[in-house]
């Protein structure tokens, strides 16, 4: 059974107006340029008096080698979400209001083929190889998600304060 090793989590939260399909696709093309396999777990929308409820789950893997691969779980909820209008410039256009909550979940697995877990002495082995052999090289995998999901993060808060301006 592979092993994960919970590496960074991150959330953004923004009330206001946003535009829900331009940060749906920005988190989706950011993940896809970084070579995520992106699946979406979950996607449920529910119409309430006050607005929409949407709660969309996504899972994006991305292998680093045949032993290594990043995992991050994103769960995207949104409440009261109504459609307003709002002026650019002199141009009217369609934006979404409500109360966005994005979070992010980040792990690096080890052995997700299942390839040590054949016996029980491969399994010994591959204990001894995590914790001496190639301990530097978990240590780098973890740093270097850690540095992506920050930088998502980051990116997600930019483009919805921007969003929020416009």
């Amino acid at each position: 059974m592979s092993e994960l090793s919970p590496v960074l989590e991150g959330k953004v939260v923004h009330a206001g107006i946003f535009d829900f399909k331009e940060i749906y696709r920005f988190l989706y093309e950011w993940f896809i340029s970084y070579d995520y396999l992106v699946m979406e777990k979950k996607y449920s929308e529910k119409i309430t008096p006050e607005g929409k409820d949407i709660e969309i789950e996504w899972l994006c893997l991305r292998k680093i080698s045949d032993y290594f691969r990043f995992r991050v779980k994103i769960t995207i909820r949104i409440i009261r979400m109504t459609s307003v209008e709002v002026m650019r410039g002199d141009i009217k256009t369609k934006r979404d209001k409500g109360e966005i909550e994005i979070k992010f979940g980040s792990a690096l697995e080890r052995d997700y083929e299942n390839k040590w877990e054949s016996n029980p002495i491969t399994k010994f082995f591959r204990g001894i190889y995590d914790k001496y052999i190639i301990k530097p090289r978990i240590d780098a995998y973890e740093d270097r998600l850690a540095t992506e999901v920050e930088e998502v993060v980051a990116q997600a808060k930019a483009f919805l304060a921007l969003e929020g301006r416009r």
